[in-house]
Parts: C-alpha cells; structure tokens; sequence
C-alpha cells in the first residue's frame, strides 16, 4: 500500500508538505506539483478513514428521495452523483416512499455514520431536519421547501404549468383537465394552481377537472378514467409527471384517444412509455441539473460556507 511516505521520497518533498497538499491546503510552487504528479504516478489514494478522523465525519453525503422508480429522481441522483464525485464524495441513496418515519430513520442514520450531510427531498414541508442541524451536518432541500431555514433548489412549478396551459389552449381546446400529484405535496400543488390560473385567465371553468394521484402510473390512469367518464369528459390534459401520463395514455388508448386529437402537456419525458404519440407538450424539467446545483450548495455548506440561506430556482422549459 502506498503511504504519504512513499509520496514524499518521490517528490523530494517532506511527508507534512504531501499531507498539505492532499488536503487541498496551500504550498508553494513547484511543491504542489510535484506532489500531485508522484501520488498519481505511484496511485496514491488517500485513506478515508483517516481523513474522517480529522474531518470528524466521512466524505459521504445522503440524498434522501422519495421515489427511486420516479425517472425526474433518477436522473436528479445522477447529477448529485456526479458532482459530489468532483470533491471526492461518495454519495448513499436513501428511499422514503414518502413516509416521514422511514425518513427520519434516514436523518438518524445519517448522524450515526458521520455522514458530512445530506440533500432532502422532503417528504412533506413540516419535515423535520433539526437532527441533522443538531449534529453539525450540513442539509439543503431540493425539489421542495421545508418549513426550516435551509437553501434550497427548486423548479418554477407554477410557471411551468402555467406556460404549458396556455399552449393547450392556444390549440384551441376547451376543456383542459390536470392530473397531478398528492395535494399535501408542495410540486404537486404549485403544478395545479398554474394550470388553474391559466384555465381562468382564458375564461374557462375549472372546476371538477382536477385529480390528484401519487406520481405513478396506475394513479394517472385512474385519474384519467374519471375525467373521461364524467359527464363532460375534457378534451386535453396537463400531467404532473411522466409516469402518471403513462398511465393516462393506457386510459385514453383504451377509449380509442391519443394526441395530437386530445391534448395533453407533460411535467418531463415520456421515457417509459412504448410509443409517444406527436402533439405532446413536454415541460422539460432539469432534474439532472438540480441535482448538480444542490450538491454545489451542499459541499459549499460542509466545506465551511456562511451566509444567509440560499433559494436557487432552475429554469424549464417548454417543448411544444
């Protein structure tokens, strides 16, 4: 095994000058160089666990989410992923299904392993991080707000589905339902009043177009079997994520219905459907960029940043 020792002999430098070095601290030039080309010349790697000894916790950080199957979470677990690599960190993935018990097991675990800190998805916005903040832990929230004092990175939801709205009725439907996800949910929630206040700013009635599932499929093709059986089935659709609109499609197929005839606009890519129909309304959400920018906030946070929290809010984008 390598040591700083073997390190040191081969940059004719001394084993405190490597450690500086490899701790990222400043030395002076050519020193720096030297050491950085020998340990990869021999392949030095440093080891964790002494470093968690001075750190006083790993170079691991948790991203609790709630739904792993969720492509938008997928994908924004790629760019905490990659980002954290960047620093040297190694990242744990932790699943709540949006069960507030099950993610305060997380925060617990994450105390007890000398994790540096952890990106929270919260499973509703009364989540409770104060053990992680007790601890010393660094925490940001991403993708929904909790009601602490934490930065944050977020979409403009309202926005988006506002935007999207508008393009369903400047095709020229008429009644535009939105299947979204659960009402105590912060995304699912903003998603609604943008296509309600869309609906009403074209002079339409919304009432009793409205259903909320769970963000997966099978809840998007009931929700979808409701709207067509009512009364006054509408005639397009906004949808809160990809894979409720799967399920939504699986409801209009099966009643002889698909777009661009009937309408419909998509929170995210239809990567699980089989075929996508022309005409959809995608509202590209930038999971993979917000993952990267919470983790940027996270390492900032362990590494000993201060200031007033932060809300960062990326950018969609409509693909019409």
């Amino acid at each position: 095994m390598v040591t700083i020792y073997d390190v040191a002999s081969r940059a004719g430098v001394s084993a405190a000058t490597v450690s500086r070095v490899l701790n990222g601290k400043k030395v002076r030039e050519p020193y720096g160089e030297l050491v950085r080309a020998a340990a990869e010349e021999l392949g030095y790697q440093p080891s964790r666990t002494a470093r968690s000894l001075r750190l006083q916790h790993a170079d691991v950080i948790a991203l609790i989410i709630p739904d792993i199957e969720n492509p938008f979470f997928t994908s924004l677990a790629r760019g905490v992923q990659d980002r954290a690599r960047e620093d040297g960190y190694a990242v744990v993935l932790c699943n709540t299904d949006d069960d507030p018990v099950r993610e305060r097991e997380y925060f617990d675990l994450a105390v007890a392993e000398h994790m540096a800190g952890a990106l929270l998805a919260p499973a509703s916005s009364t989540s409770d991080v104060s053990p992680l903040l007790k601890a010393g832990r660094a925490v940001v929230a991403i993708d929904r707000h909790v009601d602490q004092d934490l930065d944050t990175v977020i979409m403009d939801n309202h926005r988006a589905a506002l935007d999207a709205t508008t393009v369903l009725v400047e095709r020229g439907f008429r009644r535009i339902a939105c299947i979204t996800g659960p009402e105590d949910v912060e995304t699912a929630s903003q998603r609604a009043d943008g296509w309600r206040a869309a609906t009403l700013t074209a002079g339409r009635d919304p009432a009793g177009l409205l259903e909320h599932g769970d963000f997966r499929m099978d809840s998007g093709r009931e929700a979808m079997r409701a709207q067509l059986d009512g009364a006054d089935p509408p005639d397009a659709v906004v949808v809160g994520n990809s894979l409720m609109a799967v399920g939504a499609l699986q409801a209009m197929a099966s009643r002889g219905m698909t777009p661009p005839d009937f309408g419909m606009a998509v929170f995210g890519d239809l990567a699980f459907a089989p075929i996508v129909p022309a005409g959809i309304v995608i509202i590209e959400t930038p999971a993979r960029e917000l993952g990267s920018a919470a983790a940027s906030l996270l390492l900032a946070r362990i590494k000993g940043a201060e200031g007033a929290s932060r809300t960062v809010v990326v950018e969609t984008k409509i693909r019409a």
